[in-house]
């Protein structure tokens, strides 16, 4: 099946000089009903984006003398382009460089293509590019250690049968935390995430609501051990999620 929007087809270009690594990124995208073009170079890039309609680009930092980083500020200045960045820079501090460059997502190489596949269609979702099957009118609910969060009454009901004492803020923030489990999220990414959510966006409090928040759902007197810090990037929640 082909992936739709309201113009047509959903068209990838792939901005990767591997051949090898494009063309296990081509053959997950079209198995998944997109539309790819591949461009190994910066000087491609741009012909494609000037000659083809682009929905998202994934992008490696990596490209012989051209700087990945550059070329997404660059696309930027262009169009509104969702953007993936695909690269072996692992390091935290790249990430926060390459998502204020720009990025929509980021991800590490090595990685696993089937992760790569969902963060696409997240970030196509985010910019209302696909056409998605409509949402059932309950929400998924999450379980996890501390016991069920259910979006649709905004309550976190714990294993012991009573209902955990959550601010609004909190509930948001613990909601976001077992969507994205094992994911490190920045401080930028968690406010993006907020957003429309009744949040302020003066609100620059991001780290003392966590910190209130792990002292009601972390074992008392230990260290944190769901939501763990990421120094100079954010957060992550380390628990065990079960989402139905």
């Amino acid at each position: 099946m082909t992936r739709k929007n309201a113009t047509g087809p959903i068209r990838i270009l792939v901005v990767e000089d591997e051949a090898a690594v494009g063309a296990i990124l081509r053959d997950a995208f079209e198995a998944e009903g997109f539309v790819v073009a591949e461009a190994r170079n910066k000087a491609a890039l741009f012909r494609s984006l000037e000659a083809k309609s682009v929905d998202l680009i994934t992008l490696d930092l990596a490209l012989g003398h051209d700087d990945g980083l550059e070329l997404a500020r660059q696309i930027r200045t262009l169009r509104n382009i969702p953007i993936i960045m695909i690269t072996g820079r692992g390091a935290p501090f790249d990430r926060v460089v390459g998502l204020e460059h720009g990025a929509d997502d980021y991800i590490s190489k090595p990685f696993h293509i089937r992760e790569v596949v969902l963060r696409i269609h997240s970030v196509l979702r985010r910019y209302h590019l696909e056409e998605i099957i409509p949402k059932p009118s309950v929400k998924q609910q999450h379980a996890f250690v501390v016991g069920v969060l259910d979006p649709a009454k905004r309550e976190v009901l714990k294993v012991d049968g009573t209902l955990l004492d959550l601010t609004e803020s909190e509930f948001l923030l613990l909601e976001i935390f077992l969507t994205n489990p094992a994911r490190v999220l920045s401080r930028a990414e968690i406010l993006q995430m907020l957003r429309g959510r009744d949040w302020s966006p003066l609100d620059r409090t991001i780290d003392g609501h966590v910190a209130r928040l792990r002292r009601k759902i972390e074992p008392r007197g230990e260290a944190p051990t769901l939501i763990k810090s990421v120094r100079g990037v954010g957060y992550v929640f380390t628990g065990e999620v079960t989402s139905a």
